[in-house]
């Protein structure tokens, strides 16, 4: 079997733009939360969280063709996707560069929805909300308050390591991140079109 990490690689806004009318075997998997792909999301694409997706890789990885594209909002959690995936023998996957922002600002056809804010900002805010919080009250209330921006730090560096994010699992889960409509095993994963398989013409 080839080795996922040789065989997949990072695909530019500009050749997904192109893929898009080229390549009728293209499947576009969007693994952002589902408030963040209702915010806006590449026009064709399909919304199937990094949580879900991690849930059931073997039998989405069963379903895709052999041309996939993951996106997410810079490619963290499209590059997690890619892992999962190659490790059920997907080897023919690509992160997008620059997530949905760069291929929207590459000029590529986005569907834009009610404005918020996406996971990975909501992140930065609370940890660094928590760090000042920490150093402030260990100057005015304790000094052992201080260890909150330790605690912090060791978090953000654990999440580093590892490529994931509990803080963005949490946050994830808060109201204003709900959507009415949250992706389920059902209707993101086994109601993926089947896609044929493109084919080379003859020489």
């Amino acid at each position: 079997m080839i080795s996922p990490s040789t065989a997949i690689s990072a695909l530019a806004p500009e050749t997904l733009r192109s893929w898009v009318t080229e390549h009728q075997d293209l499947m576009i998997i969007d693994v952002r939360s589902a408030a963040e792909f209702e915010s806006v999301h590449i026009r064709g694409s399909y919304n199937v969280p990094l949580p879900l997706l991690s849930e059931h890789t073997d039998e989405l990885a069963a379903r895709l063709g052999s041309r996939v594209v993951l996106v997410c909002q810079s490619g963290a959690r499209a590059e997690q996707a890619r892992q999962r995936l190659g490790s059920s023998g997907v080897n023919t996957a690509y992160v997008l560069t620059g997530g949905v922002p760069g291929f929207a600002a590459a000029g590529g056809d986005v569907v834009k929805g009610k404005e918020r804010w996406d996971l990975e900002r909501q992140v930065r805010l609370a940890a660094g909300s928590l760090v000042v919080l920490g150093l402030a009250g260990g100057k005015f209330v304790s000094p052992r308050i201080r260890t909150l921006a330790g605690v912090i730090g060791a978090g953000l560096t654990f999440s580093a390591a590892t490529n994931t994010c509990a803080m963005g699992r949490a946050i994830s889960a808060m109201p204003w991140n709900k959507s009415a409509t949250e992706p389920t095993r059902e209707t993101a994963i086994m109601n993926l079109p089947v896609v044929p398989a493109e084919q080379t013409p003859a020489a």
